[in-house]
């Protein structure tokens, strides 16, 4: 509940939520104002998700991050929904970024550069 009080997702910065349980990873991008899912990506659906590591989360933030692009969506907001920020929702945040989602409102490096 205190991560829900800061955090607000919009049909423009929707919330990714991220849930992890023993067996499967699961994420959301939600707009809380519509109170409507986006897109959706979990080691049941992931290609190359295997077992409930470091790997499988992975790739899973990878076809997350690609569900989240079909969909038009670039920036979100991380809800980790309780859980640490290590391991596997770190890995997760990670590999999202690595292939494209923005998490914060600062320009990329490549971006700065230019």
């Amino acid at each position: 509940m205190r991560l829900r009080q800061r955090i607000q997702g919009t049909a423009e910065r929707p919330r990714m939520a991220i849930y992890v349980s023993n067996k499967h990873m699961y994420v959301q991008f939600i707009d809380d104002t519509a109170a409507q899912t986006l897109a959706a990506m979990s080691t049941l659906k992931a290609e190359g998700a295997e077992g409930c590591n470091l790997n499988a989360a992975k790739v899973v933030g990878e076809q997350a991050a690609k569900a989240a692009a079909d969909k038009g969506i670039v920036r979100v907001v991380v809800d980790r929904g309780g859980f640490r920020y290590h391991g596997r929702v770190k890995q997760i945040v990670e590999s999202a970024v690595a292939a494209g989602l923005r998490i914060s409102d600062a320009a990329p490096a490549a971006e700065e550069a230019k």
